[in-house]
């Protein structure tokens, strides 16, 4: 992969712990995906199980018909249902270009494993959106 995108997840908060070489390492461990405005990445229910960082573009998160939240560069999404071996609990649609790096599931547990600064990161903003669908309105 090119130095663009080691430099690129440098700026993510996700990876904002790891040293170069580890950053250079995580570049080559992912895969680069392009998505179409429009075009669902993940599938409420039906299929999934990668997990995706956004380099590039907008991504909108519905849940039963009813778009909850807005995703943008360095949030990420599928990590549930690559955890758990479960279905999507929402649809992910691009909204514009969308770029993205992608892991499949079954390798997200070992590489967490083997970082364990962006499974600490990744566990927090975890902890901050339980927290956040919980609060009372």
């Amino acid at each position: 992969m090119p130095d663009g995108i080691v430099d690129r997840l440098a700026q993510l908060t996700l990876f904002g712990d790891l040293r170069w070489p580890e950053l250079e390492a995580v570049a080559h461990t992912f895969e680069e995906e392009v998505f179409g405005a429009g075009q669902r990445v993940l599938r409420q229910g039906i299929s999934g199980g990668a997990f995706y960082v956004i380099l590039e573009g907008e991504a909108v998160v519905v849940i039963d018909g009813e778009e909850r939240s807005r995703l943008g560069r360095g949030d990420y999404f599928g990590e549930i249902s690559a955890l758990t071996g479960g279905v999507p609990v929402a649809d992910i649609r691009a909204e514009t270009l969308l770029r993205c790096l992608s892991l499949p599931g079954p390798q997200l547990e070992p590489f967490l494993l083997e970082h364990p600064t962006v499974m600490l990161r990744m566990l927090q903003a975890e902890a901050r959106r339980l927290r956040d669908s919980n609060r009372w309105q």
